[in-house]
């Protein structure tokens, strides 16, 4: 295996978030301790981060930043890191670019913490997103999930997904047929261009997709974007009865 093909040993989980649409859930903690089937959201991430491999794990904290950071003194694997985020909400680019000095310089996995999803094979989703990062080609390498039958998702869709991997946005498609689940492997670096403050992501993406520069491969598991009581819900519930 080839050091571009190595499971990334650092990860950002990006935990910073207010949660609104969580609410009332999120009154008295960070959405990333909003249970699903009897364990924090940031632990299901955290668990498959460090079941594929991942040693340490960049986490921001805002809203009940305390709470969050008690809570995640008491994992033992991955070690934690905290990127401190009390003094203002930095949004997904930001939050990258701050979390720059903890990161190192090889690739990493950048996760969301509202993300529940399974897979049949272990973490073979983590598998599959090394086995197409190619970071001469790319910039960042996104997992996707099937539109239909996604728990939590009501949009349009995302992507469009080429043969090769490289993603194409909607645009002014009526549809897409694949949203993006909220893990991906891009460089350390890939955020440190963008502007002071808080800035998301997306406009980066599609500067890389319109470059051809964006990629993604398909989850082969069911995702569950846990963004509100009903989503958490139903995600207990295909967690309970999985099939």
């Amino acid at each position: 295996m080839t050091a571009s093909k190595t499971t990334p040993k650092t990860a950002m989980v990006l935990a910073a978030g207010l949660g609104t649409r969580m609410r009332p859930l999120t009154d008295d903690r960070p959405k990333a301790l909003v249970e699903v089937g009897g364990r924090a959201l940031i632990d299901h991430v955290l668990d498959r981060l460090a079941g594929a491999g991942v040693e340490t794990a960049v986490v921001n904290v805002h809203w009940f930043a305390d709470r969050l950071e008690a809570h995640l003194a008491g994992r033992a694997a991955p070690r934690i890191l905290i990127s401190d985020e009390r003094g203002a909400l930095l949004e997904t680019g930001g939050g990258l670019k701050r979390a720059r000095p903890l990161l190192g310089d090889d690739p990493v996995f950048v996760a969301n913490i509202d993300s529940v999803w399974t897979y049949g094979g272990r973490e073979g989703w983590a598998q599959d997103l090394v086995r197409l990062w190619d970071p001469a080609r790319m910039d960042a390498c996104l997992l996707l999930a099937r539109r239909e039958g996604s728990i939590g998702f009501e949009g349009d869709g995302d992507f469009f997904l080429g043969e090769d991997g490289r993603l194409t946005f909607r645009g002014d498609a009526a549809s897409a047929p694949f949203a993006y689940m909220g893990v991906h492997i891009t460089r350390p670096d890939y955020a440190d261009g963008g502007p002071d403050g808080a800035f998301s992501l997306s406009p980066l993406w599609r500067r890389s997709a319109a470059a051809g520069r964006l990629y993604g491969c398909l989850l082969d598991g069911d995702w569950m974007h846990v963004g509100d009581p009903q989503a958490r819900d139903e995600a207990e519930a295909r967690l309970a009865c999985p099939g």
